[in-house]
């Protein structure tokens, strides 16, 4: 288990891109749909307005039919962006920072799969880590989605949580 600080965001806590995905930014608002679901957090560390491949994860991966269905059935999806061009509120900007020092992620883009449930004094938020991916690297040009389903499906039977 992961422990990371409580968090409190007063910003837009989902966003609804163009394939009907809805994409939270909080973890508090995560964690509750997570909880009521069973579903496991998608933590998704991008640099949204610098990040190469994270942009091209989002138009090879996330934008497709399959993912979409995916991730609609599987998981709540969780954006924890560190851009360069526009600034993020203050807690948000931290909870993401916190974020990123427990789940260690020195690279972008980086997924990784989770649970989030309180400790026993609420004070603090244990994180139970399933596992992570990337870009899914050496996938057959326009079929990205399927290595990288493969991949997280893989996570989820070993880890999941029901």
């Amino acid at each position: 288990f992961l422990a990371a600080t409580h968090f409190s965001c007063s910003a837009q806590t989902e966003n609804h891109n163009a394939s009907g995905l809805e994409w939270h930014t909080e973890l508090g608002k995560a964690r509750a749909i997570s909880d009521a679901t069973k579903k496991p957090i998608f933590g998704f560390f991008t640099g949204s307005d610098w990040c190469g491949w994270c942009i091209r994860l989002q138009n090879n991966v996330f934008a497709k039919p399959a993912f979409v269905e995916w991730a609609k059935k599987n998981v709540v999806l969780l954006e924890l962006d560190f851009p360069r061009r526009k600034q993020l509120p203050s807690d948000l900007a931290q909870q993401n920072m916190n974020l990123q020092q427990a789940f260690q992620v020195s690279g972008y883009p980086t997924i990784w799969l989770f649970y989030a449930s309180p400790d026993a004094t609420g004070q603090r938020i244990n994180l139970n880590a399933l596992g992570s991916l990337g870009y899914p690297s050496g996938a057959e040009p326009g079929k990205e989605e399927v290595k990288f389903l493969e991949t997280a499906n893989a996570i989820l039977a070993s880890g999941v949580k029901k």
